[in-house]
Formats: structure tokens, C-alpha cells, sequence
């Protein structure tokens, strides 16, 4: 296609994405109080019942907004959440129909398998995500001395909760990032396995820089199951390696790595007579009694 095709296509697929995400955020827009409740559950709320000098140290929290504009940003901010996530099947199908004509045929079913791979992936980060988040939020406010007591600002709590959601969720994406470099060549599973100590030590810096809760639960939470899954894609890529290696023996070789050929050439033997062809220019002469129709070592004179 020309270029200005494929900014049409590429025009008419967006098109398509956005207006799926604004059909669904409108919808999830009738349930803005049912996701606002969700998304602040695993906070231990105060009862409103309550004096405030009963609410005081750190067993609950009082949840808040601070400016008059908040309880509508932070109602739109998850009701665009909400819809993102509900649309994505159609905003990631116009992303494949986009790119997949571009792809071969081996390209495609490796994007097939990815993409019914990911998303339960994702989907058990941000489970995990749900599940040590109360934990992690009551070991924070544990430390709250008698004399105070915890007012928390909505919109904080709906940022803490939205980036641990996508920090595990994509976390958990990481080994099957490498089972895809594994599959199209670009590492084996040897050298996946040589990075053990490296990667064990990564997770767990990573997992304590990118938790929001810095609490060692949180850490431990989200490294040792991409841990797991990574002992995993490097237990698969070696059994891929050997499978590869059993149909191509050349397929460990590197690039400018030569194979092992024989080079010497071989004799040619002898030559056949070649018949000369009816229409040569020396035919034109008159010559007809075929005494030169073949040639010496099966050469004609053109030749």
C-alpha cells in the first residue's frame, strides 16, 4: 500500500479504538461508585460513627478529598481506567489487524500464542497485586503513633492502588519476554540459565524500587513469583534449544561461523559430444553432410 493508504488505515483503526474506549468508560460511568469502592477496599476505613480521638493511631484511615475539583478528576480517572481496560479487546485487535498483514506466517502464530499468554499473566499480577495490598497498606499505618490519625487523600490512594495494579501486571510479563527472544533466536536458554544470580538479585531491587509500599512484603510479593516464572521460561528455553537442535544441526552455529564443508574440488571427468544445432551460421554454407555436427571435446564453433 502507499503511504497515504496506510495513514488511512491507520486513521480508521484509531478511530475505531477510541471510540471503544469512550462507549466503555461511559458505561463504567454508571458504576463510578461500585469501581470507587473497589479500587479503595484494601484500606482499612474508619467508622464515621466514630469520634475522631477513637480513630486515632494506626488502625484505620479517614479518606479524603482536598480540593473541590478532586472528587471529579478522580471519578473521570477511574472511569477512563475502567473503560481501557473493558475495551481492550477491541483496541488490541485494531493494534493486530494494523500490524498483522505486515507479519509471515511463523511471526503470526508466535503473536497468537503471546497474546493468549499475556493477558492471563497480567491478569494473576494484578490479582496478586489486589491480594498484598491490604496487608501492605495496614503494616504502613501500623506505625502511626496514638496522637495522630491518618487522613488520606483519595486521589493518592487511587494512584497507589492504579500503579501496584500495573507494576505487577507488567512484572509478571518478564518471562514470557524471554521465551519470545528464546523462540526467534535472539538468546538460548544456556545463557538464561547463566544470568540465575543476576536475575534473583535484579527482582528483588526491582521489586523494592517498584512496589509504591516499600514494605519487604510488598517486595518479596512481587519477586518471588517472577522468580518462579523465570526458573520456568528458562527450563522451557533449554527444551526448546534441544528440539531445535534435533531438526536443524546447524541451527546453534553463529552467524559467521563456518560450516564444515569440503572445499576441494573434485574432477570433472570426461566430456560429452554436444550435437550442434540445425540453425549455427556455418550451416548456411551448404555444409549438410553433418561431418562437422559435432564438435571436438563437444564444443561447438559459436562456443
Amino acid at each position: 500500500m502507499p503511504l497515504a493508504d496506510h495513514l488511512r488505515e491507520l486513521r480508521n483503526r484509531l478511530a475505531k479504538a477510541m471510540l471503544a474506549i469512550v462507549l466503555a468508560s461511559v458505561v463504567a460511568a454508571f458504576f463510578s461508585q461500585q469501581l470507587m469502592g473497589l479500587l479503595s477496599s484494601p484500606v482499612p476505613k474508619c467508622d464515621p460513627d466514630t469520634s475522631l480521638a477513637a480513630n486515632t493511631g494506626g488502625r484505620c484511615v479517614v479518606l479524603a478529598y482536598q480540593t473541590m475539583l478532586s472528587p471529579f478528576t478522580s471519578t473521570v480517572k477511574v472511569v477512563m481506567l475502567a473503560g481501557l481496560v473493558a475495551s481492550s479487546p477491541v483496541w488490541l485487535y485494531q493494534l493486530w489487524a494494523f500490524v498483522a498483514p505486515g507479519l509471515h506466517k511463523s511471526e503470526k502464530k508466535y503473536t497468537y500464542w503471546f497474546a493468549a499468554i499475556a493477558v492471563p499473566l497480567f491478569a494473576a499480577g494484578a490479582y496478586t497485586a489486589f491480594l498484598i495490598m491490604p496487608v501492605s497498606v495496614r503494616v504502613l499505618i501500623s506505625i502511626t503513633p496514638d496522637v495522630a490519625s491518618n487522613f488520606l487523600s483519595l486521589d493518592d490512594l487511587l494512584d497507589f492502588t492504579t500503579r501496584m495494579v500495573l507494576v505487577f501486571g507488567l512484572a509478571f510479563e518478564l518471562p514470557l519476554l524471554l521465551i519470545m527472544l528464546n523462540l526467534t533466536g535472539v538468546v538460548t536458554g544456556k545463557r538464561m540459565a547463566g544470568w540465575w544470580r543476576a536475575m534473583v538479585m535484579g527482582t528483588f531491587v526491582f521489586g523494592a524500587v517498584a512496589t509504591p509500599s516499600t514494605d519487604p512484603l510488598g517486595m518479596i510479593a512481587l519477586a518471588g513469583p517472577i522468580i518462579i516464572l523465570y526458573f520456568i521460561a528458562v527450563g522451557f528455553s533449554i527444551l526448546n534449544d534441544k528440539r531445535r537442535a534435533r531438526s536443524d544441526p546447524d541451527a546453534q552455529l553463529a552467524d559467521d561461523e563456518a560450516s564444515v564443508l569440503d572445499h576441494i574440488p573434485e574432477p570433472i571427468g570426461a566430456l560429452d559430444p554436444v550435437p550442434a544445432a540445425r540453425a549455427l551460421p556455418e550451416q548456411a554454407t551448404g555444409d549438410t553432410d553433418g561431418a562437422r555436427a559435432h564438435r571436438t571435446g563437444g564444443y561447438d564453433d559459436i562456443t
